[in-house]
């Protein structure tokens, strides 16, 4: 072992510089970058530096910088400079200089003069060995160059720990790979910070250069990624804290990198850094944003397009938020900001950085007034750099921000907001209507916003489609507002041409213009003033003509601004305000009324003013209202123009006038203002006629005349018709809809033009004036036909000619409005109006017209969902059903009556003319059923004759046809039984009888295939049968046969529904139609029951009970439950099936019903077998010779009755019926006895017929099973005296199953069982019948495992019976089996209490055990029998088991081994002597094993195994100190087991093979070695040492191959004694030494048993040496024996497995014995044999020195002076082999050395 001294040396000689050793000088100096290494060792110093000077001074010719060098690292005096023998300090200044020439040279390492500057740092002050890591820092970069392999090849063997993987490539001098590089930097964290290191310090030190960077940057990057990415492992807080480690790691780097300013490649690099960590490091937005604002510090105009970069990488890993100051303060620095976004943005997502930067510019207009970053964020939004959300919520953001400015800050920053607003929502495509609807979609009310900014932020495109020269892309207020309010005024014409009213129907082309002028125009008062002199309106003649007037009352009626809208009321009012001659304004009314209606609170309120204006024209006193008649009328010629609409206007009186104004309008006004509703309210109560006519002139005080109302109206009306502007119609309808009739005028008479105005219009022309006016499409429709009232029938006709396609309308939209109408007016439809509407919706729905317009089918459609969705009455369906077409009426020629139909059911078919008319025919008749269907035919009570004639009909469409018209036969039937439902729930109505065809609905049951219909029918004629049956009973029968074929084979819910109704609903009238016959009404009710057995096999499974069941109940289960049974039975016969039914049916009857049909079914039986059947004929197969085969029958009636009388059900409610003294109990009785007599009576009759009689045996033994078991017991008792053999073994064989299923907590039970023992074995003993006995010892042993530890006497005396000749001694085979198990059960009950019968049948049991391994297969259940008694006994009385009786159950069990028995047998065997290992005491089982080692092993395998197991089982079994006591028997009979393969061998048996052998040895060898584990020293050292020596001298001498194979076992079983025990047993090989040496010394290499057990020997002493830790093969005493022979052996290199078996013991040898003079012995003893003649002898030896050189390495080696001549020698060895295993060894040793051997063999 070296010493603490040694070490110290070591680590000396380590770090030494090599001062004096000459060689490793030289070799150092050889190092170049340049030269060869034999050139280099022989170059000086003045040499190398004129060269290298050279190249310097080209260097500073490039770099000036380089010059500073000049005076020390390249001066004349550093060659004579040795680091040697410079100090610490000095040496450390040294290495800053040179560091810093290395550093500044790196970036021209590409050119040769850098090269030669290197070349003198190398050779000089070995800078590659002590500057290593910032030289390999400089180099990297150029790692694939040849110059860094170059460096690779002359750097020290130690590196520094960060550049170790650089270790494969200097050994193979190949360059590394960029991955490797980067998976260094991956997953070495000091060579990461050492490169950020070199590099920070380079950039600080003004040294870098763009490859440099560029490397850096590249590394770092997929480094920090690869980083990011491997911490990604684990729980999510290891993973956080994995990340912040790595990003940790590289902030200071990130710090250094970008405060350097004037280094722009390392910020960019440090941008990229900054990408990658937000990308994948799962950063907060706290640390991004910190990032972010580092980025944009000190940037320069070189790195502010790469810094935008990644502040949009960053931007999109952090929250939607806006962004900090600073960062919004240096991205305004930026110029062209915005344009520099959409360019970034066509390559990456810049979204999140633009919204950051919006919501912060938006927050610096609202805070601080800033308004220079709104062109911005119109820019922004305008390129589309926003998602929709985005640009959402700074539209949201830039409202808000309008709407928080109060009127200090208005002046500043209302213009700038209200010019980016209108900006942002004039911007085309999908970003302007993005801007809009968020505009929209703010709770901020956007007309006071507009009226706060003095502007409009929608678009104004005033009548786009009236003035087509105007260019409407520039019409936006952005550019109208550049232009002088007074330049626009002077462009717009002086005066009209022809136009007379801008509210003409004409197009007009002058008032876009001027309403575009007046829209810019409202932004200042003056302009508004200037707009309102202009020439062309002409205000001072405002009262004359209308021009003036009509602009203002059309712009305030238009979809304007809520600005535009004010300025135009307030300008008509301040001109009504002027003074001016009277005049009658009327035409202005509805204009201001319709204002009233404006959603706008403002316009509400100047619209009032100009009501109050309009007032000031009337007069106040009496004289002026007499003039109001002469008052000229505004506007009377040319309001809407010279054509009709004005024309058609109706003018109000003045009077009137000024009562609606005075009296309606005018004290409503505040109340309007507040509420834009409240004008319809007022008009609505004003003008309605009262509801009601009690009291007329009460409701008519204070309402204006009815002439007046109706002038109002008609007024109203004539103005909403004749207007252009819909948004008037609109607001006048909203009132005028809501009015009813008055003076007989009707809304619908005075406003249907509209509608019809309307409906003609196309789908282009709708969304033209929808636009135009900013109106809802749906909700004109909806408001103009609300002019439809439900009274009115013009306007009805009206909607029917569009329905019916008279008037042509091209829009579905007005079709869905009109059926929208249809519906909200239905149920005010009466009479003649409401069936007319209905059928002209009907006619509709089933329209045939080939035209495939959308419009036409749009119609149909509706036309069919109203009617299917509306509520239809019972006139309007029968009137449906009237108007259906017949065939008669579809034929040319209607067939007479008489000849229609041809036959029952049958129908005549008769040629039609068009098949179309049949196919239009039946979808009418479909959809009229439909209806029907769908209305509740309940309810409709008066349909049932109509629907009878329409089920009649179709049988005359499906001859037609040829279909079977399912469906509709369905639907008919449906709603028949709803109204026969109806009938039967209200006993008022009154059915017609005489409607009701019973014939119609027996075809629907008999001539249809559709299960649908049929059951249909069925519940039809169930309802009919209850409500009148006498219209039905007689065609009842048919019915119920054709049932048993079609209905119940289904298998769905609704069809069990419709059975169940059926025979609910039409049996009982049957049953009592033939009950008041007087005849039978089981024979007359056979048909019925008849097809109900003959559906049983289709009825599905899951229904059968429940059909049968109510089938009976609803017949009477006392008088046709066992006609039933017994016509399936007949049917089908007694199968299984048909017995598990019948008990299920029966069970859910009570005890009496089911003892009351066994008595009646038994009668049955008795009548079969009558020489003149009387009623069994009828229910049962009988032909007209009467029943074919009685006895067959009656024996299969018969076979049911047993199963159906041992239900467990039964039984439980007879003696729970029994048990109570009543009446009850008392009928049971009676039924029982009947019963009993009956069943006797019958057996009787029946003794010479032996199958007949059996059954009635069966049927006894199951009747008596329904008794309590003490009454059973006796009843068995009397039974058993019958001289019946077969009866005797039934009643018996009922009892043993009785027994099992009985409590054992059962008292009364146990008594009476216990109290049967003696009668049992009584049976046993006398009776001759082998199954009788059988039976009898099954009794017993189920009494027994039961009951009998309550009276064990009985037991055993019964077991004593058993165990005798009478029962056990018995020669029947399964008597002894049952005999066996029985005393196996007995056993455990009696334990010592049977050792009085175990002389007698131990024995028994053993000798029937070996007689079964004879026998054929029936032995193998005495074999198990035999084998669970002795398990019973060696469990309960283990030491009844022992001696002989042991030795023979051994034996037994080898022979046992050695049959072919099944797995079964088998197992039974092994678990017996499991358990007798297990519980036999030590020394009886270890002698008995003794004992039967020599039987056993005259066996096959098989008995071995065995044994070996029950050996293990019996070792592991017992504690230490028993193993201990007994170990001589256990040394016998191991010893006896170690010459197993001896006497094998001797024995010759060709069955057994080698690997049989080696198995049981080696389960020998594992359970030697369980015994030796419960050993100690002392015993078993003895043991080991006789062991020894028997197996090498007891035999004789010359029984060579006997002593051979014995010793053979035995080191088998020592090799694996010393790999399990290891060092504890070591010194044990003292005993065997001496025999090994003697082994190995004699080894006879032609005998091939010598040969194994030369290897067995070789083996073992392996696992000997191998785990020697106690120096035992180190004493000379034990080495000098074994290794001389060991050696020795290379001379049988030729014969014996030298490679295999010796060298890995010489190896083993050697390393146990760890001594120099050991080695230097084994080496000199190999090596001779190198020198050997024999060429096998020299590969052996070769290949041992191998492997003690992989072995021991440097130790084995110390010896190589005296190897190198023997390895010269082989070298040039004659043997190829030899000689290229020789080569293998010389690389071994030199991988050992790490030098080579070349020079020391030369």
């Amino acid at each position: 072992m070296a010493t603490s001294l040694a070490a110290q040396l070591s680590v000396i000689s380590a770090n030494s510089e090599n001062s004096l050793n000459l060689k490793a000088q030289k070799a150092a100096h050889s190092k170049s970058l340049i030269f060869e290494p034999r050139v280099a060792a022989s170059q000086s110093f003045d040499t190398i530096y004129t060269l290298c000077h050279e190249g310097f001074q080209e260097l500073c010719l490039l770099d000036g910088r380089f010059s500073e060098y000049q005076s020390d690292v390249f001066s004349e005096q550093s060659k004579d400079e040795d680091r040697t023998q410079m100090t610490a300090a000095e040496n450390s200044e040294l290495d800053k200089r040179l560091e810093g020439f290395i550093g500044l040279v790196g970036g021209r390492l590409r050119l040769n003069p850098a090269v030669k500057a290197m070349e003198w740092l190398i050779r000089r002050f070995r800078v590659h060995e002590r500057n290593t890591s910032f030289l390999l820092m400089t180099f990297l970069p150029y790692h694939t160059l040849p110059l860094f392999t170059t460096l690779l090849s002359i750097l020290p063997s130690k590196l520094p720990q960060e550049y170790k993987f650089l270790h494969p490539y200097i050994r193979s001098l190949t360059p590394p790979p960029r991955h490797a590089i980067v998976h260094t930097a991956i997953t070495n964290q000091s060579f990461t910070s050492t490169l950020n290191t070199y590099v920070v310090r380079i950039c600080h030190s003004r040294q870098h250069y763009p490859a440099l960077i560029a490397f850096w940057a590249g590394v770092t990057t997929e480094a920090t990624g690869g980083m990011l990415d491997k911490a990604r492992s684990g729980r999510k807080a290891v993973q956080q804290q994995n990340e912040q480690d790595v990003i940790l790691g590289l902030l200071p780097t990130l710090n250094e990198g970008l405060s350097m300013i004037k280094v722009p490649d390392l910020r960019l690099g440090c941008y990229m850094l900054l990408s990658v960590i937000a990308s994948k490091g799962g950063l907060d937005d706290k640390l991004l944003t910190a990032m972010m604002e580092a980025v944009v510090l000190g940037w320069t105009s070189e790195t502010t397009i790469p810094g935008l970069v990644c502040l949009s990488v960053l931007a999109q890993h952090r929250g939607a938020k806006q962004i900090t100051k600073r960062l919004t303060k240096e991205l305004l620095k930026v110029e062209n900001l915005s344009g520099v976004l959409v360019e970034l943005s066509k390559q990456r997502r810049v979204d999140r950085l633009a919204n950051g930067l919006c919501l912060a510019l938006v927050e610096r207009l609202r805070k601080n007034g800033e308004t220079k970053g709104l062109q911005i964020v119109e820019q922004i939004i305008g390129s589309r750099l926003l998602s929709d959300p985005q640009c959402c919520v700074i539209v949201k953001a830039l409202v808000l921000a309008a709407h928080q400015i109060d009127d200090d800050t208005n002046l500043k920053l209302g213009p700038h907001l209200a010019s980016s607003l209108v900006a942002l929502t004039q911007l085309p495509g999908h970003v302007g209507s993005v801007v809009r609807g968020a505009i929209e979609a703010t709770e901020v009310d956007i007309d006071e916003l507009e009226l706060k900014l003095n502007t409009s932020f929608r678009r104004i495109e005033a009548s786009a489609s009236q003035s087509e020269d105007v260019d409407m892309e520039e019409s936006t207020v952005q550019h109208i507002t550049a232009l002088d309010i007074s330049t626009i005024l002077q462009a717009l014409p002086k005066r009209t041409a022809n136009e007379l009213s801008f509210l003409s129907h004409d197009s007009s082309h002058i008032y876009p213009d001027l309403c575009r002028a007046f829209l810019i125009a409202t932004t200042k008062p003056s302009d508004l003033e200037a707009f309102d002199e202009i020439p062309i309106l002409r205000r001072d003649s405002a009262l004359e003509d209308t021009l003036y007037l009509s602009f203002y009352m059309k712009t305030w009626c238009g979809p304007h601004p809520v600005v535009a809208r004010v300025s135009a009321l307030q300008m008509a009012t301040r001109r009504l305000s002027a003074k001016a001659d009277a005049v009658d304004l009327q035409g202005v009314l509805p204009y201001a009324i319709g204002a009233l209606g404006d959603p706008a609170a403002k316009v509400r309120r100047a619209a009032a003013e100009l009501l109050v204006a309009l007032r000031s024209f009337l007069p106040v006193n009496t004289e002026s209202k007499k003039k109001l008649k002469h008052l000229r009328k505004w506007a009377f010629e040319d309001l809407y123009g010279s054509g009709d609409a004005t024309h058609n206007l109706n003018w109000l009186s003045g009077d009137i006038v000024a009562r609606l104004l005075n009296e309606v309008v005018v004290p409503a006004l505040e109340e309007c203002v507040l509420d834009r509703k409240h004008i319809e309210s007022v008009l609505q109560k004003s003008l309605n006629s009262p509801r009601t006519l009690e009291s007329p002139k009460k409701q008519e005080n204070g309402r204006l005349p009815q002439s007046s109302r109706a002038s109002i109206i008609a007024f109203l009306s004539s103005h909403a018709v004749n207007t252009p502007l819909f948004s008037l119609k609109m607001r006048l309808l909203l009132s005028l809809n809501q009015l009813r009739a008055v003076a007989g005028i009707t809304r619908t008479k005075v406003l249907l033009p509209i509608l019809q105005q309307w409906a003609t219009f196309d789908s282009t022309q709708v969304s033209r004036h929808c636009d135009e006016e900013q109106l809802d499409a749906v909700e004109v429709d909806d408001q103009i036909l609300l002019i439809i009232t439900g009274g009115d029938d013009e306007g009805l006709r009206y909607l029917a000619s569009i329905i019916d396609g008279e008037v042509v309308t091209r829009r579905p939209a007005i079709i869905e409005a009109i059926f929208k109408r249809l519906r909200a007016i239905w149920t005010s439809l009466k009479g003649e109006l409401r069936i007319s509407t209905a059928q002209m919706l009907m006619d509709s729905a089933q329209s045939t017209s080939n035209d495939t317009e959308d419009v036409r089918q749009s119609i149909s459609q509706g036309s069919a969902q109203f009617l299917q969705s509306m509520s239809l009455s019972t006139e309007i369906l029968l009137s449906f059903l009237e108007r259906l077409p017949t065939t008669a009426e579809l034929a040319d020629k209607p067939p007479a009556t008489k000849r229609r139909r041809t036959s029952h059911g049958e129908i005549a078919r008769t040629p039609l003319q068009d098949s179309k008319q049949l196919t239009a025919a039946v979808k009418r008749v479909t959809f009229v059923l439909q209806l029907i269907d769908s209305s509740d035919a309940g309810k409709h009570p008066q349909l049932l004759k109509s629907l009878f004639g329409i089920l009649a009909e179709l049988q005359h469409f499906k001859a037609q046809v040829s279909s079977e018209l399912a469906y509709l036969q369905g639907l008919v039937l449906g709603s028949l039984l709803a109204i026969i439902k109806g009938f039967k729930s209200d006993q008022d109505l009154k059915l017609e009888r005489s409607a009701i065809r019973a014939d119609l609905l027996v075809d629907c049951v008999q001539k249809t295939a559709s299960p649908q219909v049929q059951n249909a029918a069925l519940l039809l004629i169930a309802s009919l049968a209850d409500t009148v049956p006498e219209l039905v009973l007689h065609s009842v029968m048919p019915i119920f046969t054709f049932m048993g074929s079609s209905v119940l084979r289904q298998n769905d819910e609704y069809s069990a529904h419709v059975i169940s109704q059926t025979i609910r609903e039409v049996i009982p009238p049957l049953i009592s139609s033939l009950r008041k016959e007087k005849g039978n009404p089981v024979t007359g009710a056979a048909e019925l029951l008849l097809s109900f057995v003959a559906a049983y096999e289709h009825v599905p499974p899951h229904r059968r009970k429940g059909l049968f069941i109510s089938l009976v109940q609803t017949l009477g289960p006392e008088d046709f439950l066992f006609a039933l049974l017994a016509m399936l039975v007949d049917k089908y016969g007694p199968t299984e099936g048909i017995k598990a039914f019948a008990a299920d049916v029966t069970g859910s009857f009570s005890v009496e019903i089911q003892l009351q049909s066994a008595v009646k079914y038994l009668d049955l039986v008795g009548d079969v077998l009558k020489p003149k059947p009387t009623y069994s004929s009828i229910l049962l197969n009988a032909n007209d010779d009467g029943i074919a085969d009685p006895r067959r029958i009656a024996s299969n009636e018969m076979a049911l009755l047993p199963h159906l009388l041992s239900q467990k059900r039964l039984a439980s409610q007879t003696t729970k019926l029994l048990s109570r003294d009543d009446m009850d109990a008392a009928r049971i009785r009676d039924l029982y006895s009947t019963l009993l007599e009956n069943v006797l009576a019958l057996a009787d009759t029946l003794k010479d017929q032996k199958r007949l009689h059996g059954a009635c045996g069966d049927i006894l033994e199951s009747l008596l099973g329904l008794l309590s078991t003490s009454d059973f017991v006796k009843s068995v008792e009397g039974l058993l005296d019958r001289p019946n053999d077969s009866l005797r073994r039934k009643i018996l064989k009922s009892l043993e199953v009785r027994i099992d299923h009985e409590s054992p907590s059962d008292e009364n039970s146990r008594t009476a069982m216990l109290g049967f023992l003696p009668q049992l074995t009584a049976i046993i003993r006398e009776s001759k019948d082998v199954l009788y006995k059988h039976i009898a010892v099954g009794c017993v042993d189920k009494i027994s495992e039961k009951y009998g530890k309550k009276d064990l006497e009985a037991v055993a005396a019964a077991a004593e019976t058993i165990a005798s000749n009478h029962c056990l001694g018995q020669s029947d085979s399964r008597l002894r089996v049952m005999a066996l198990l029985c005393l196996a059960s007995l056993v455990e009950i009696l334990r010592e209490g049977i050792v009085p019968v175990l002389p007698s049948a131990i024995p028994k049991a053993l000798e029937y055990i070996e007689t079964s391994l004879k026998e054929e297969d029936d032995a193998k259940k005495l074999h198990n029998a035999g084998y669970a008694f002795i398990s019973a006994l060696i469990h309960h009385l283990p030491y009844m088991v022992s001696g002989g009786y042991l030795d023979k159950l051994l034996e037994i069990s080898n022979l046992s081994a050695e049959a072919d028995l099944d797995g079964a047998a088998d197992e039974g065997r092994m678990e017996c002597m499991r358990l007798a290992a297990k519980q036999i005491d030590a020394k009886g089982m270890f002698g008995a094993l003794e004992r039967d080692w020599e039987r056993a092993a005259g066996l096959s395998s098989f008995a071995l195994q065995e044994y070996l197991e029950i050996l293990s089982i019996a070792i592991d079994k017992h504690p230490r100190n028993v193993v201990t006591k007994y170990s001589s028997i256990l040394a016998k009979i191991f010893q006896n087991a170690f010459d197993f393969r001896r006497q094998w061998t001797v024995a010759a048996d060709e069955d057994l093979d080698k690997d049989a052998i080696a198995d049981i040895e080696n389960q020998v060898n594992l359970v030697a070695i369980k015994m030796i584990y419960k050993l100690t020293d002392a015993t078993f050292r003895p043991m080991f040492s006789s062991l020894v020596e028997w197996a090498s001298s007891s035999l004789p001498k010359k029984d060579i191959a006997g002593r051979n194979l014995r010793l053979q076992s035995i080191y088998g079983f020592m090799a694996i004694f010393f790999e399990d025990l290891k060092s504890i047993v070591t010194s044990y090989a003292t005993y065997l030494l001496e025999n090994a040496v003697d082994t190995l010394k004699n080894v006879n290499s032609k005998d091939e048993v010598s040969r194994e057990l030369w290897s067995s020997v070789l083996r073992t002493l392996v696992k000997c040496f191998e785990h020697d830790q106690d120096d035992f093969w180190q004493s000379p005493s034990h080495f000098s024996v074994v290794a001389p022979v060991l050696c020795a052996q290379f001379t049988n290199a030729s014969t014996l497995p030298l490679v295999q078996d010796l060298v890995p013991a010489i190896v083993e040898l050697a390393a146990a014995a760890d001594s120099s003079d050991h080695h230097k012995e084994l080496n000199g003893a190999i090596l001779k044999h190198m020198r050997s003649e024999n060429a096998s002898v020299r590969l052996a030896a070769v290949k041992c020195e191998q492997e003690l050189t992989d072995r021991l390495g440097e130790e084995w080696l110390s010896m190589l002076p005296e190897m190198l001549p023997f390895i010269s020698e082989l070298q040039e060895d004659d043997d190829e082999v030899v000689e290229k295993e020789t080569h293998r060894w010389i690389v071994k040793i030199e991988g050992v050395l790490g030098e080579s051997l070349d020079s020391m063999l030369q």
